[in-house]
């Protein structure tokens, strides 16, 4: 293999190594994704919120970045990877996840909205 056929295959994004992590961003990843774990274990413990809402929403943000931690400092997903089919294939995969999640929470959300009432003969008073 001479000297320009080995710069051809590094030009055209083959090259094995160039996705790959150096070991102070393995550090660093794990050092944060430890720390998006420990908060929100703190928040709850701790009930340093006084409204449930406050503390479910700030702990789903925790987790929005500690997914986001974890597609770039392990998975190495970035729009340089695979000339960006990597990340353009995980965004398309993310928008189906939040499109089937929200669809379902929606339709039970109006199927437990509009069920009609129990028959009283199903229903317990506590007798």
């Amino acid at each position: 293999m001479s000297h320009s056929d080995s710069h051809d295959h590094a030009a055209h994004g083959h090259d094995e190594h160039a996705n790959h992590g150096s070991l102070r961003s393995y550090l660093t990843g794990f050092v944060l994704a430890g720390i998006l774990t420990v908060i929100p274990f703190w928040l709850v413990m701790g009930h340093v919120f006084q409204s449930h809402w406050v503390t479910i929403t700030v702990v789903l943000l925790l987790a929005i970045v500690q997914i986001l931690v974890h597609v770039i400092y392990f998975l190495h997903l970035d729009t340089r990877s695979e000339g960006g089919w990597n990340m353009l294939s995980f965004v398309f995969t993310i928008v189906l996840v939040v499109i089937v999640l929200g669809a379902s929470i929606w339709v039970m959300y109006n199927e437990n909205t509009n069920m009609m009432p129990m028959s009283p003969q199903y229903q317990h008073n506590g007798e």
